[in-house]
Order: structure tokens, then sequence, then C-alpha cells
């Protein structure tokens, strides 16, 4: 008889713990679900730091028997002209680079065929890299009147870059995080609820575009930066 009461109150005892376990699970699992998932988005514009600029020009003389000498010196006086220009426009020796020459042959043929006209070309670039990206349109415009002059200058347009993000990539996730909040912070007032910590954050890929434009980076001075990070908020 007391071997069956003592059974019987192991087994009562076993059956509570085993309730109290359940509950303490049930109770945890409740507690993990309670979250909000948000996006925060952070926005900043910013001006374009540095300017890549590349100007084409060359050389050419009509006929088979070309003199390439005179021809290379005739190149090499126009890269001069154009050196001379972008430095009194306040360009300096380590910004601007020249770039090889190269010589090409180009024949003109009538309808039979046959060639009536032969002409060798001396073709070059002239790079820019500079973050004075003030004095980038005034030296096109004085590219320019070089032409009228019969130098030839292919003057393309130039690309404007901002490449300081990771100075602005703190504030800007900084924003993020308290727009995402903000947003969680609605939520949960909506249904009775406090916003806890962060159970996990993403950030999202920082994009850079032109203002107005939304794939480009390029043309304008003026760009977009644009990150959206994605939060999961304890709910209280």
């Amino acid at each position: 008889m007391k071997k069956s009461i003592v059974s019987m109150a192991v087994l009562a005892l076993g059956i509570t713990l085993c309730g109290f376990f359940i509950s303490q699970t049930i109770h945890k699992g409740q507690t993990a679900i309670n979250t909000v998932q948000v996006k925060g988005l952070a926005e900043k514009r910013v001006d374009a730091d540095t300017a890549y600029w590349v100007i084409e020009t060359g050389f050419f003389t009509e006929g088979d028997n070309a003199n390439q000498s005179a021809m290379y010196a005739g190149y090499e006086r126009n890269v001069e002209t154009i050196l001379v220009t972008l430095k009194a426009n306040g360009f300096t020796d380590a910004e601007v680079s020249v770039g090889v020459a190269a010589l090409t042959r180009k024949d003109f043929r009538d309808e039979d065929n046959k060639i009536v006209d032969v002409r060798h070309y001396i073709n070059g670039e002239i790079s820019i890299e500079t973050n004075q990206i003030s004095l980038v349109k005034k030296a096109r415009i004085a590219l320019n009147k070089l032409i009228p002059k019969g130098i030839p200058v292919t003057n393309n347009e130039p690309e404007y870059h901002f490449t300081k993000l990771n100075e602005i990539k703190p504030a800007m996730l900084r924003e993020a995080t308290k727009n995402a909040r903000i947003a969680a912070d609605e939520f949960a007032s909506n249904v009775g609820s406090e916003v806890g910590g962060i159970k996990t954050a993403r950030q999202g890929t920082f994009s850079i575009t032109d203002v107005g434009s939304n794939y480009g980076n390029k043309k304008k001075l003026s760009k977009e930066v644009r990150v959206v990070t994605d939060i999961l908020f304890y709910i209280k």
C-alpha cells in the first residue's frame, strides 16, 4: 500500500514538472515570435568629387608616301597646344596624362573598288583625372575654340563620380535604423505594445545615381545616395 502511494506521488510530481517545462517552452516560443520586421530608408544628396575626362586629337596626311616623322611632329604640336590650354585653365601635370599614339591608314575607293585616295592618321588620347570639378566646364569651352584653328579635338563628355561613400555610410545607417524604429513604433502602438531591441538587422546595398535618374551615375554633378535597411525588432 505504501509503495503504491509513493509511486502515485512520484507520478504526480513528474506530471507537474512535465507541465511546467511544457509551459516554459510555450512561453519562450511565444516570446520569440513577438517581433516586427520593418525597413528603414535613408537618402542624401551629394556632389561629385572626381571627374574623368578623355580628349582625343590627331594628325593626318594624304597620299601613299606619308612622311611619318613629319606626321608625328604635327601630332606632337597638336598635343602640346591642348596641354598648354589645359594648364592655362588650372590643371596640373599630375592630373593630365598623354596616352600612346596609334598610326592607321584608310583607303578610299571608287565604285570599281580602285583606290583613289589614301590617308594616314596618328591619333591619341589625353586623359584628365581631377578633383577640381569646377575647372572642367571652362576648359571644355577653351578646347572647342582650338577647332577653328585647325587642331582636331574630340571633346568627350566627362564622367563625374562620388568616391567618398565610406565617409557618409555611418551617418546614413544611423538614419535608416532610426527611421526603421519609427515605423516599428507606429506598428507597436497600434497593437498596444512597445518596441524592444533589435533581433536581426540587414544592411541593404548603397546606391548612387544622378539626381533625377534611376540608373546612371556618371553624367551629373549632383548625386543621390540611397540605402534601405531591413530590421527585425522584438515587441514587448
